[in-house]
């Protein structure tokens, strides 16, 4: 497809995503030779009508150049002119040339051109039907397929397991935990984490945006975490779809057998991540079985700083960051090699993997996360910033890697880098509710 193209269908995707209606379509992008049979299929058992027409357009636009005008034509002959005439507005009209250097031979069956359709850098306009509603029947038993379609004699059953999307339409959606840990005791050694208010305010507005119940805790100790935990996981989530806890403190390493890490409480103690995970987990939470639990931390996994290394000029981007930058570790005993002896020995114990959660770290286990005292922590900026523009058509596996290359482009004080990352046992896809 023409890369005009996949922009008009990236900018209106939000659009094509509440208003197309995929089971109208399909047979005329399959008749067209678009689609084969099993895209088709795939398409049917994505899930949900909008889960279908998000799929839809992201197969659309790996299809050839003919894609996009064949897209049009069957908008137009299922009745949805809405999206056809908003698809079209975004094309530039092209300039027909009057002299005939060389003739150009096209299929009789072929009608009218629509010079709308196709971008003006292509040398030759291929013309494109515009068929009236009572013709629509006439131009499909006369049209020769432009592309054959190979249609298998037998279609195999869809797999039981085959990946789909979690159910994320209750409403609301779910409850959402935010620890924020800013001002220290003293006795604890550890410095009071200016700028945090700023990603609590941001990640609060942004989850309420998203459809949840947000509750937010500020400066608790360690036995207060274990107590919010506890409180959050004997409530009733069994008319909710998900449930999210975010963690925004000074951290260090620990041991693990499942996810690394700890949060510090403001007394200087420390709860593992793998505990706060616990809390939700299907054993200890009945009614988050099989739903999505999400976890955000917004805190060092440890003390060693990350310097980088030198990239191709192709990959070098602009650093960011300066003097008001800090981090959110203090020094530990532990080996600054996140791959200790005792964490390479708890990675391999046989304990079930837990199921349906995600954790997402600000920075890679071992090393430090920086904040900036004056506009928040990198991690928590970008993140918040991909949600709202990216919720309405991203699942949020995608949108972390998009935060995971933009938070490792930055720099501080011109030296440090950080890597943000995910431990991810979620089972399907995850789409958040956006207003769109």
């Amino acid at each position: 497809m023409e890369d005009l193209h996949k922009k008009i269908l990236q900018s209106n995707r939000t659009n094509l995503v509440r208003d197309l209606d995929p089971s109208d379509i399909c047979d005329g992008l399959l008749e067209k030779g678009v689609f084969t049979q099993d895209m088709i299929d795939e398409i049917k058992r994505a899930g949900t009508r909008r889960d279908q027409a998000r799929k839809l357009v992201q197969d659309l636009e790996t299809r050839g150049s003919r894609a996009f005008p064949l897209f049009l034509m069957c908008l137009e002959e299922t009745g949805q002119h809405s999206l056809s005439e908003l698809l079209r507005s975004g094309t530039p009209a092209v300039q027909l040339q009057t002299a005939t250097p060389s003739p150009v031979v096209l299929p009789a069956v072929l009608p009218a051109v629509l010079p709308a359709v196709l971008p003006a850098v292509l040398p030759v306009v291929l013309p494109l039907p515009l068929s009236l509603p009572t013709d629509v029947d006439q131009h499909r038993k006369d049209e020769v397929p432009i592309i054959p379609v190979q249609r298998p004699g037998t279609t195999p059953s869809p797999s039981p397991e085959r990946e789909q999307s979690y159910k994320m339409d209750a409403s609301p959606c779910g409850h959402c935990l935010i620890v924020n840990n800013v001002e220290f005791e003293p006795e604890s050694e550890l410095s009071n984490r200016k700028g945090s208010d700023i990603d609590c305010d941001k990640l609060e507005r942004r989850f309420k945006a998203l459809n949840f119940i947000v509750e937010v805790k500020k400066n608790l100790k360690q036995r207060q975490i274990k107590h919010v935990l506890s409180a959050l996981c004997k409530k009733d989530h069994s008319q909710h779809d998900c449930c999210v806890v975010i963690m925004l403190s000074h951290g260090t390493e620990v041991s693990h057998n499942r996810f690394p890490g700890a949060v510090y409480g403001v007394d200087g103690q420390h709860v593992p991540v793998q505990h706060i995970t616990n809390y939700l987990n299907g054993q200890h939470c009945p009614s988050l079985q099989g739903k999505p639990k999400l976890f955000f931390i917004q805190a060092c996994g440890g003390g060693e700083r990350d310097t980088g290394f030198e990239v191709s000029p192709d990959e070098a981007h602009p650093c960011i960051g300066g003097a008001d930058d800090q981090t959110d570790a203090i020094p530990t005993s532990s080996s600054s090699d996140s791959l200790s002896m005792s964490d390479e020995l708890d990675a391999r114990a046989t304990l079930p993997t837990p199921s349906d959660i995600l954790v997402s770290y600000s920075t890679f286990p071992g090393y430090v996360s920086w904040r900036d005292t004056q506009s928040g922590s990198w991690y928590v900026e970008t993140l918040e910033r991909i949600l709202e523009e990216n919720a309405a058509t991203d699942d949020l596996v995608t949108m972390l890697m998009m935060v995971n290359h933009e938070v490792s482009q930055n720099s501080a004080k011109g030296l440090y880098k950080q890597m943000p990352g995910s431990f991810n046992f979620l089972r399907k896809h995850l789409h958040f509710q956006a207003q769109e």
